[in-house]
């Protein structure tokens, strides 16, 4: 099971690659990504860049949260979290018997593929529209080179405001 998440993110990265590899061969994909970001978010970072640039944050954010709220399977991601806790105290235990730590640390990395598995359904759903957008801020930023907060490229003040808004939200929605 936990191959198939494995195969489907994979793919997802090559087809997110093929597709921002495509952005200037293949006229439509650019083009359609500009005209429904252009009146939408491009016109919000030519009213205010800074403002605009944390609305379009937030909205983003909140949109791929909503999409972990609906698709990802809280009680077994929770559940594998909790396992995960359990499985770190018991490390902390036997910090000094290499032998028995090993054995923890082989337990702890299988969780990997439980953890794919559970958070694979929300980046299906995800991650080609991120791409997508990522590639238009690349677009819109070299028209209008700008600094966010008056110091932050739009990559750097994206992320970081990213970072931010999802701790926040993820809180908010009871998230795992």
């Amino acid at each position: 099971m936990a191959t198939k998440g494995l195969r489907i993110l994979f793919g997802l990265m090559i087809l997110s690659f093929v597709i921002a590899g495509l952005w200037n061969k293949v006229p439509i994909i650019k083009q359609t990504a500009h005209a429904v970001l252009d009146p939408s978010f491009g016109a919000l970072l030519q009213w205010n860049v800074t403002l605009g640039m944390i609305l379009i944050t937030l909205i983003i954010n909140l949109m791929v949260t909503i999409v972990n709220h609906f698709t990802m399977d809280k009680a077994t991601m929770r559940e594998i979290k909790k396992e995960q806790e359990l499985l770190k105290e018991e490390m902390k235990k036997f910090k000094d018997n290499p032998e028995k730590l090993m054995e923890l640390q082989k337990k702890q990395f299988a969780f990997f593929p439980k953890t794919l598995e559970v958070t694979m359904r929300p980046a299906i759903y995800t991650f080609i529209p991120l791409i997508l957008l990522i590639r238009w801020f690349s677009d819109f930023f070299t028209q209008y080179p700008v600094e966010i907060f008056g110091f932050l490229s739009w990559f750097w003040a994206y992320l970081i405001m990213s970072i931010i808004f999802s701790s926040i939200l993820r809180k908010l929605f009871k998230l795992p």
